[in-house]
């Protein structure tokens, strides 16, 4: 048996934990550079805002129906998280975080009523950090993210389904009719897994529903799709066929890439931007423990500014030794950036993507009789990562990454950027006497 736990509009509901005054009103949270809505309260959705709407768009329901647009706050929505996730693991025996707001807990063996176990959790959840969940519970991880969608439709939408179903339902406590009834009345679509090109394959086959899925021949659907869409039927008539990862797999190719919040035209602001890209995508490499043996940068400009002239180039570099050292990394991606950087245009976004990853434990060397030994180095960047992680952020950065405290051009636009309240001594919440 498995549960899924999950926040409700989990960023709306992190800035609405320090801004009570944003309880009952429409908020969204806007990508970066403040260009769409990334997340929505159910206020916000039921004045038919979209997820991805662009901000310039919906503004004029600031005035209209006192929307409030956020800033995305990364370092505010990360640390709740991971508040949130200490809590739910209590709900079984091991755990498996799935995204930022949801995790699957394993409940095999657990004795006594799994729904009062799981709504004394979700209230210990609300009442420690303020963040409203959902609880999933099923014999199989797709029947669990069933459970959850049809948990929190009950909460939004009384009426939509039984009552006894908000906040939390247990698909593997209903009888076979019941759970037909639910499946019948869950579009295709909307089963995990299945998404919107397969979707639309479905439907157009006469498969409608999530009851008509669950009475696909697994055959068929491994032969007219794929193995994927075999186990997800399997999964739906009750037969877990997607393992349960209590560690998280490694990444097989980790990117950091920003638009930036002006168009800028100078190598020295895109050498600062992909140095900074760089070594975060380093601290990341070197946090699930790889090592990365090619190297690709790229940069763009704005399709979006038509009367602009326009280009974009990336180019790949593999590297003589795979590594996670970010001045090694960085000196790559700035050899890239050389190369396929023209003057005249006005830039809006770059990335750095590492590929060909392999476990740290594999060792790959040249004789270098002058380079330091790999052990000094991987202290070094042990060092740089224990300072950044201590004192924030870009406290210790590369040299070409510029100086700090100086303000950067391509850095991002967050206007609407709330105080980052659990992490910076500088935003706690101060409350009058």
């Amino acid at each position: 048996m498995f549960a899924l736990v999950d926040g409700n509009n989990f960023y709306c509901s992190c800035e609405r934990v320090f801004q009570p005054r944003l309880q009952h009103r429409p908020v969204v949270v806007l990508s970066n550079n403040d260009g769409c809505a990334i997340a929505r309260s159910d206020e916000a959705k039921a004045l038919g805002i979209k997820m991805g709407a662009p901000w310039f768009k919906i503004r004029h329901l600031e005035e209209e129906a006192g929307l409030v647009a956020l800033s995305a706050n990364f370092a505010l929505y990360g640390d709740m998280s991971e508040r949130m996730m200490s809590l739910a693991a209590a709900l079984g025996h091991t755990q498996e975080v799935y995204s930022i707001d949801e995790s699957f807990i394993d409940l095999s063996g657990i004795p006594g009523d799994l729904v009062q176990r799981a709504r004394h959790i979700r209230r210990r959840i609300h009442q420690w950090t303020g963040i409203p969940t959902c609880i999933g519970i099923g014999p199989t991880k797709t029947l669990a993210k069933l459970a959850n969608a049809i948990a929190k439709s009950a909460e939004r939408k009384p009426g939509s389904y039984p009552a006894q179903h908000a906040q939390v339902c247990h698909l593997g406590a209903c009888s076979p009719q019941e759970l037909a009834a639910l499946l019948q009345d869950t579009e295709v679509g909307e089963v995990w897994g299945v998404g919107r090109k397969i979707g639309a394959q479905l439907r157009a086959q006469g498969v409608h529903t999530a009851l008509q899925l669950q009475r696909m021949d697994p055959a068929t659907a491994k032969a007219g799709w794929s193995i994927v869409l075999e186990k997800t039927v399997r999964e739906l008539n009750g037969m877990a066929c997607i393992a349960f990862e209590d560690q998280p797999a490694a990444k097989q190719q980790i990117a950091c890439t920003r638009s930036f919040g002006q168009a800028i035209t100078e190598l020295s602001a895109l050498q600062e931007a992909i140095t900074e890209f760089a070594c975060r995508a380093a601290e990341k490499l070197r946090k699930q423990g790889s090592h990365t043996g090619h190297i690709m940068a790229f940069i763009r400009t704005s399709p979006f500014r038509e009367k602009d002239p326009q280009y974009s180039r990336s180019a790949s570099l593999p590297l003589p030794c795979p590594t996670s050292d970010s001045a090694h990394i960085t000196q790559a991606a700035n050899a890239l950036l050389k190369h396929i950087y023209r003057p005249g245009y006005k830039y809006a976004k770059a990335g750095v993507m590492l590929m060909d990853l392999q476990p740290a434990t594999r060792q790959q060397r040249t004789l270098d009789l002058d380079a330091d030994m790999p052990e000094n180095r991987a202290r070094l960047m042990q060092a740089m990562d224990a300072l950044n992680q201590r004192f924030g952020r870009g406290t210790l950065n590369l040299a070409s990454a510029g100086t700090a405290g100086r303000q950067r051009v391509w850095t991002m636009k967050q206007e609407r950027l709330t105080p980052a309240y659990t992490t910076d001594w500088a935003g706690l919440v101060v409350t009058a006497n």
